[in-house]
């Protein structure tokens, strides 16, 4: 079986933290590469006299803590829980925990297509939105809006909460003719959801290459090219972009620093659906959209997830 690994940048105080989120989110172990566990070798004491004195300074100047997860369906879910957690060790650590940058390696893209063929079915997200894998058959009733999906690498299948809260949330905020801007857009399918349900033009942005191409494909599978732009970059340097609807399910840090900047780019009296929101961060980010001026209408739990439905004064 094929592997995918995860690392993440942190520091000595941040290891023992980031080892328990990875465990928590399902890694089957977890490997802590940190240059303060190797003696100096300086001052020799037994078998460390043997060592190269050049070993300390080839070792990154980051502390790594390598994981691996089975690459099964449920895996986009545990990528998810982990930046939760991650979220939450950067709240409670601060600077302490370093940058807690996450690498992805050791899996070929292949690969991972063939194991969402195996595992992903076609599921309701919604009253009228049902998400189906491009390879799975499915029989739509009249109401029925179908996203077909292939997530290849990107993070969006619509089994997680957090994408199926944003999708439940989009039927109550879109109802035909909005602009919406979809931050983050991972696979497309917000964006997809946001375009079957009605609206004039939808924004897909995110910083991922990988995911502006999977997000692409789909955009394409759905026919969709014409209502649907994808394109990679940060939404705040677009100063042009502005919406009646905006989407984002990301994380509560970048919710927290978005959710006043994006005040700019979501016309008054319009929408913002943020999700990716573990639930001890709920209060963090209830406080900064209220300091943003956002009225909070609607809030959903679904196991540790919390999204919600905000909206700007008219």
């Amino acid at each position: 079986m094929d592997w995918i690994e995860l690392i993440v940048h942190t520091t000595t105080a941040g290891a023992d933290g980031v080892s328990a989120a990875l465990i928590d989110a399902g890694a089957d172990g977890t490997m802590v590469e940190d240059r303060a566990d190797v003696p100096d070798p300086a001052k020799p004491n037994g078998y460390w006299e043997i060592i190269d004195p050049h070993m300390v300074d080839a070792m990154p100047e980051d502390v790594l803590v390598h994981a691996w997860f089975k690459p099964d369906a449920a895996y986009p879910e545990r990528l998810q829980t982990l930046r939760g957690r991650l979220d939450a060790l950067r709240t409670h650590l601060g600077d302490a925990a370093g940058s807690l940058t996450l690498e992805t390696v050791s899996v070929r893209d292949e690969d991972w297509s063939e194991v969402w063929k195996r595992f992903y079915k076609p599921f309701r997200a919604g009253k009228t939105l049902v998400v189906k894998p491009s390879w799975e058959p499915y029989d739509a009733k009249p109401s029925d809006r179908v996203i077909e999906i292939d997530p290849g690498m990107a993070f969006g299948s619509g089994t997680h909460e957090t994408t199926g809260m944003c999708l439940e949330l989009l039927e109550k905020a879109v109802h035909g003719g909005e602009r919406v801007i979809d931050v983050g857009t991972g696979s497309g399918i917000l964006a997809i959801g946001a375009a079957l349900l009605g609206a004039a033009s939808v924004l897909a942005t995110d910083i991922d290459p990988v995911a502006v191409r999977v997000a692409r494909e789909n955009i394409a599978l759905n026919g969709l090219s014409d209502v649907i732009a994808a394109e990679q970059g940060d939404l705040l340097e677009n100063r042009d972009a502005v919406c009646d609807v905006c989407v984002a399910n990301i994380i509560a840090d970048i919710i927290c620093q978005f959710a006043a900047p994006l005040t700019a780019h979501i016309v008054p009296g319009g929408s913002f659906i943020c999700s990716g929101i573990i639930k001890e961060r709920e209060n963090d980010v209830l406080q900064a959209l209220k300091a943003a001026d956002y009225e909070v209408v609607e809030v959903l739990r679904r196991g540790e997830w919390v999204a919600m439905l905000t909206r700007r004064p008219a």
